[in-house]
This record gives structure tokens, C-alpha cells and sequence, in this order.
């Protein structure tokens, strides 16, 4: 079993498609269309590669959750990579800023990215096979 896609409802889809090309180079519009939800227009797209995908609609208001605060929903969503660096890079290329360093630890590295609707993405590189060490709390 693997995860297939999240669904994300932002105000933006274009400004997220900037975001998530610069992490996934190889990933593109797998489908799109229009419609209504609840009575309201929007645009949904499926941007992504075979495999997966991240399903976003622009018919969202307001603002994301307060990161910092206490209320429910999503805190962040992360991906696995074999080279950090290069991720950053290319977002840090297309105008994005690391929002915070991961904690120092000698069997990963990772960051943080807040992305145009707000969601927190973590970016990781394990630098172990070994569960107990990837997984560990230093």
C-alpha cells in the first residue's frame, strides 16, 4: 500500500504548480476539469507523475491553519528524497525560502517549506537503512 495522492483546497493553483514543479521536475498536469462544490466554481487540476499525485482546487477562502497554533488539521506532509540539497536549490531558484532547518542529526537531514496555500512540506534525506536509526530522537 502506498499513498496515491492528497487533496488539497487552495486559492492558487497556479503559484502551487510553481512550487511543487521545482521539487518535482518530472511531474506534470495528469488531468484537470471544472466544476462547482456546493454551489461554488472552481478549477481542480492532478498534478503528478504515474504513480502519484497532488490533487489541488481553487476554490478556497481565507487563510491555512496558524502553523505555530493549536487548532485541528493538517501540520505538514513530507516527502522522501536522495539529494536535499538539490531540492532546495531548485525552490530556493524559483523564489521559495527555507522556513526552517530540521533538527541536527547524524542519520538524516531535513527542512521545512511553507507552500503558496500554506501548507508545511518537509523535505527529508535519510542518510541510514536502518529504521531505528531513521526514525530515531536526537
Amino acid at each position: 500500500m502506498y499513498l496515491e495522492h492528497v487533496n488539497l483546497v487552495v486559492n492558487n493553483i497556479e503559484d502551487m504548480i510553481k512550487f511543487y514543479q521545482a521539487v518535482f521536475p518530472h511531474w506534470s498536469i495528469r488531468s484537470e476539469g471544472r466544476g462547482t462544490w456546493h454551489g461554488k466554481p472552481r478549477r481542480w487540476v492532478h498534478f503528478g507523475d504515474d504513480t502519484q499525485y497532488i490533487a489541488m482546487s481553487d476554490h478556497g477562502e481565507g487563510e491555512n491553519r496558524d502553523l505555530a497554533g493549536h487548532q485541528l488539521g493538517l501540520a505538514h506532509f513530507a516527502y522522501v528524497t536522495q539529494n536535499l540539497d538539490a531540492v532546495v536549490k531548485r525552490l530556493q531558484q524559483v523564489g521559495f525560502k527555507i522556513d526552517k532547518q530540521g533538527g541536527d542529526n547524524p542519520f538524516r537531514k531535513n527542512v521545512y517549506f511553507i507552500d503558496p496555500a500554506g501548507f508545511e512540506v518537509e523535505f527529508v534525506e535519510y542518510l541510514s537503512d536502518i529504521p531505528s536509526e531513521r526514525n530515531n530522537d536526537l
